[in-house]
């Protein structure tokens, strides 16, 4: 957006800088006849200032207040200049035939001027369509595409709850994704109002979000880029899930998250989603029935004679029996697990307590050491 700031700037001094040469030509006091005159003097002077600023005027403000959409090929400006002295080309013919139909009194001076000044606006115009409208291009001319330029493979498309994760930057940290990360602006709104929330959960999580986000902007090893384009199909739906589905659809990305209901949702309109829980639950170690592991009682589960608990990294373990031992380190015999989107579970029967002095295993599965054969030798000596 600084760039095209410092192109609409451009365009106002050009502006300037051509009405002042032209108002300050001793050409503007002559007539069509070549005679200085104080009527020809004013009628090219209102002629050619109040032309020139009010085309200049109205094609800044129909490109300040229409939808912006970022130019991603310095091809698509050459192209715009191309396009835009044609056409001020053939509107020259148009001005000659207005002077002639209408004997309007202003001298080749002032008609250079008025035609100078229409082919600046109609390139500056032509220029900034280009820049606004660059996917609709084909459809206007076939064959002719400006293209996303990214480094590497496919964006990946952070949401909110990827954001306040964290995991995203350790992983984009250990060169996991070889990918510019993109943050779209209306997540990073959405991020700035759970932060601003009144609720103080909620507050701190959004803070926590913003913390992660700068983290990852200040690492020279992450790509972040937060992206203003305003894609015509994402601003018609409502909601930040369907506008990030309809986002990645438009840049060719993969969609980053935690939420299972939004991953989901993303496949059926099939696009690529890199679920961060999936892809932490397959890093870990699997539990296998008949294992034993430690784990504190935190609560009692929903049905009877449940308890839950958790392990260091996050993965609920149901324990049968557990329901009136709630604070208590126990053994449990592992007798399946559940591995899904929405996290991992695993489900065991109480075995025993743990002691005092066994605390310091827990977390890690220990399987159950293996019978002894004996052979039938064995047993008769």
């Amino acid at each position: 957006m600084r760039l095209l700031w410092i192109f609409r700037s451009i365009f106002l001094i050009v502006i300037a800088a051509v009405l002042f040469v032209n108002i300050t030509s001793q050409g503007m006091v002559e007539d069509e006849a070549g005679n200085v005159s104080e009527d020809a003097r004013k009628a090219n002077f209102n002629a050619v200032i109040w032309s020139g600023l009010g085309m200049a005027l109205f094609v800044f403000l129909l490109d300040v207040f229409t939808p912006k959409k970022k130019l991603s090929a310095l091809a698509g400006v050459f192209f715009g200049l191309l396009v835009g002295i044609l056409i001020s080309l053939a509107l020259t013919f148009v001005v000659d035939m207005i002077m002639d139909t209408y004997r309007i009194p202003i001298n080749m001076v002032a008609i250079t001027a008025i035609k100078s000044v229409m082919g600046i606006c109609v390139c500056y115009l032509v220029i900034s369509i280009v820049m606004r409208t660059k996917d609709d291009v084909r459809f206007v001319i076939p064959y002719v595409e400006f293209a996303k330029q990214t480094k590497g493979a496919r964006p990946l498309i952070l949401d909110t709850s990827a954001i306040i994760d964290g995991r995203i930057a350790d992983l984009c940290q250990s060169k996991l994704f070889d990918a510019p990360v993109v943050v779209p602006r209306f997540v990073l709104n959405e991020l700035q109002l759970v932060a601003d929330s009144a609720d103080k959960l909620k507050r701190n999580r959004g803070r926590r979000g913003l913390d992660i986000l700068n983290q990852m902007q200040s690492n020279p090893a992450i790509e972040v880029e937060i992206d203003d384009t305003m894609y015509e199909e994402v601003e018609q739906v409502k909601g930040v899930d369907q506008k990030l589905v309809m986002f990645a659809r438009a840049c060719n990305g993969r969609l980053s998250t935690t939420d299972y209901n939004l991953s989901k949702v993303a496949q059926v309109r099939e696009v690529d989603v890199v679920n961060i829980n999936d892809l932490a639950n397959s890093l870990k170690v699997i539990a296998l029935p008949g294992e034993t592991m430690e784990v504190k009682i935190i609560k009692a589960g929903e049905e009877v004679e449940q308890g839950i608990g958790y392990l260091d990294d996050g993965t609920m373990v149901v324990v049968e029996g557990a329901r009136n031992k709630i604070g208590r380190d126990l053994l449990i015999s592992i007798t399946s697990s559940l591995q899904t989107s929405a996290g991992k579970m695993i489900f065991g029967k109480f075995e025993g307590f743990v002691q005092e002095t066994g605390r310091n295993n827990r977390r890690r599965p220990q399987r159950k050491p293996a019978a002894t054969h004996t052979t039938g030798n064995n047993r008769n000596q």
